[in-house]
């Protein structure tokens, strides 16, 4: 049978448009959209979405190490900051911009 003779699955009144190449049923033009260049229904849309929210947990995984990472990193930063003001002696210290009077009595 051709599309032109089927109507839409949630709109029985309405020509359909297009055919899901997923569930195999006809739509019209406002209950399909289009992904990865092919015309899916809103079900088969939203069920290919949870499939791939499905396959995630390496991401969990990818951005758990990417946050350890960057903590070591700036963690190190830090550390290598109180090292190098650790070399500065402590004569350095003792010329201030301001000569301040001795304490008298």
């Amino acid at each position: 049978m051709t599309i032109s003779r089927q109507r839409c699955f949630n709109h029985a009144t309405r020509e359909a448009a297009a055919r899901c190449p997923e569930c195999g049923r006809y739509f019209c033009r406002e209950c399909v959209s289009e992904h990865e260049d092919r015309l899916i229904c809103a079900f088969c849309l939203k069920r290919l979405g949870l499939r791939r929210k499905a396959r995630r947990p390496s991401a969990i995984f990818v951005r758990s190490t990417q946050v350890l990472v960057g903590l070591v990193i700036l963690w190190s930063a830090f550390y290598l900051l109180g090292r190098l003001l650790l070399t500065i002696p402590s004569s350095f210290h003792d010329r201030g911009l301001v000569q301040e009077e001795p304490y008298q009595k």
